[in-house]
């Protein structure tokens, strides 16, 4: 098991930037994939950006050029950074992680822009 669990949400400004991290119990090394998701109320959930084993990049094209998913093996952690925070952009961010036999979801962390 690799349970996850995100911090860094909280309430910004438009405009502003917040990171989110996800901590990983356990190697993220032999994880397939890593993901940030999100949900606002009334919407279904979906993908914000995927990092892939390969090093390859995904993201949505809400957030192009706006966020960024980054790894750190050493510290078993996934970041996200947000920068030019939109009010749309107010949601319940997850953290995602595959290996071969199994799929993890943190429970999320609120991020709450104003405008």
């Amino acid at each position: 098991q690799v349970p996850l669990v995100e911090s860094g949400g909280g309430l910004v400004q438009a405009g502003g930037s917040l990171r989110l991290s996800c901590a990983a119990s356990g190697s993220i090394f032999s994880l397939g994939a890593l993901a940030w998701y999100r949900q606002a109320p009334g919407k279904q959930r979906e993908l914000v950006a995927r990092l892939t084993s390969g090093g390859s990049f995904n993201y949505a094209r809400s957030v192009k050029g706006r966020f960024t998913i980054s790894k750190d093996n050493a510290k078993n952690t996934v970041y996200l950074q947000m920068n030019s925070l939109k009010p749309e952009d107010t949601a319940v961010y997850y953290c995602y992680g595959s290996d071969t036999v199994a799929t993890y979801w943190g429970r999320g962390t609120q991020v709450t822009v104003s405008s």
